[in-house]
This record gives C-alpha cells, structure tokens and sequence, in this order.
C-alpha cells in the first residue's frame, strides 16, 4: 500500500491489488474517506495512518457499489456509510452480494482472518447533489457516474480542486463495462467528466495514481476514442499503454457486453 499526499488535505491510498484507490479529505476537525483499499493489513493500517496524518474520519463514502470500494467499515467499523441513492438502493436491492464477492476473492487469493463487513444502515445521498464538510462551509459536489455500473457517483471537492471520479479515467485499467453497465451512459459519464477535469487540479481515479489535469484530459480523449468506436465498430483498438493482458481480458468482456 503507497499513500500519496497530493494535497494539503487530501491523502490518496493505493492499494497493492488492482492499484484501488481511498481518498481522504479534510476540512478543519471533519474528514471523509471515500472508497477504500482492498488488502486486511492495508485496512488494519489505514486508522493510524489517518490519524498520525491528522485526518479525522467523520465518515465514509463510495463512488459505487462494487465490493473493492467498499471495505471501509472493516477500518473505521463505527463510522457512518454513505453512497449516492442509486448506490445505496443496489445495496439494499442486493444484501450479501458484496460480503459474498468479498469472500470469493479471499478464498481464491488465500486470504484468512478477515472480519466480516457490515453494511447496514447506509445513507443514500442525493445525486446530483452537495454534502458540507467541515465548518467553513466547504462542500463535496455529487455528480451521477453510471456507465461502468448503473449506479456510481463522482465527487468533485471544489475547494481543493480535486475530482475523485470512481472508475473512470484510469491510467492503468481501459473502461470496462460491467454487468451493471452501459455503453452509452459511459459515454454521457465521460462528457460529464469533461467539464469536472477542466476545472481539476488533480483528478484520483478507482484505479491508479492519481494524475494532473493535462494527464486526465489525455485519458480522457483515449477513453472517449474507445468507447465510441466499440459502439460504431462492434470492435476498438486499445489506448496506447493500456494494452496488457489484464486490458485484452477487459475488452473481450466489453465485446461481448456490447454485442449481447
């Protein structure tokens, strides 16, 4: 696990699997922790790394309802969860779908000793929307994010002119669209985005280091190419240095979604 200080009151977590990202953002004594990582030691550390960093934890959020997102109550167990609507009514929609994906993935990676995670009692906050922080009257945009899933919610922190945009963006993962997912919200996901970037000083995807604005327009440019050429071709080359076997594995996934 690396943490990156990529603002005076924002510390990104990346986890050693799939690169996954937690952002913490503060705001005088309140703080959240959006998403989070994906390994037990990595969770076990994430408390006193907040608080030697001086980042309280008044609560958590999710871009999205995917279960690597959503392991910060096995952290932080007695701090509130909230997700945009659209999060919080697949969860309710769903219950044990995360815990048993969760537990899948330990099994298949050997992992033991986990805590089982709780995710009762989430708050569902509206999309679009605004959520204060801190007392200076700081707030946390909420915009709609589906595409990767039909849920999914961006949060722009206006005030630091930081975007954490979920699983969008990435520098190390094409887009994929899951089960959940479509084409074409993607597509108005990443128009949306366009505007959100412009105005970013650092944008922190799910999924790798978070990068500058002129790196987030490029990506963005190579995802908007992808996308639209999977929908008018059936078929689309992949962005330049997204192009592994993980990335081919992605896109054979997003061909069969896109033709079935």
């Amino acid at each position: 696990m690396r943490a990156l200080a990529v603002d005076p009151d924002v510390i990104v977590v990346i986890s050693d699997i799939w690169q996954t990202t937690s952002t913490a953002v503060r705001a005088g004594e309140e703080g959240f922790l959006i998403d989070s990582p994906v390994l037990p030691d990595e969770l076990d550390a994430l408390p006193s790394l907040m608080e030697q960093a001086g980042f309280p934890v008044s609560g958590l959020l999710v871009t999205h309802g995917d279960w690597d997102h959503l392991l910060g109550r096995l952290a932080f167990p007695e701090a509130t969860l909230g997700a945009g609507e659209p999060t919080a009514m697949r969860l309710a929609a769903e219950p044990g779908a995360a815990q048993r994906a969760l537990r899948t993935f330990d099994e298949e990676h050997y992992v033991d000793g986990r805590r089982p995670l709780g995710l009762a009692a989430v708050q569902a906050l509206p999309v679009p929307g605004k959520l204060s922080i801190g007392a200076d009257g700081d707030e946390l945009e909420l915009h709609p994010a589906a595409g990767h899933t039909d849920d999914g919610t961006i949060y722009w922190l206006a005030w630091r002119s930081v975007l954490v945009c979920g699983d969008y963006l990435s520098p190390v993962e094409i887009p994929m669209i899951g089960e959940r997912g479509s084409l074409r919200a993607y597509g108005e996901t990443l128009e949306r985005l366009a505007a959100l970037v412009e105005r970013a000083t650092t944008v922190v995807p799910g999924h790798g280091s978070p990068v500058d604005r002129e790196t987030a327009q490029r990506i963005l440019e190579e995802d908007v190419a992808y996308v639209q050429a999977l929908g008018e071709d059936g078929d689309a080359p992949l962005p330049e240095g997204r192009r592994g076997s993980p990335q081919r594995d992605i896109h054979a996934a997003n061909l069969a979604a896109v033709s079935g």
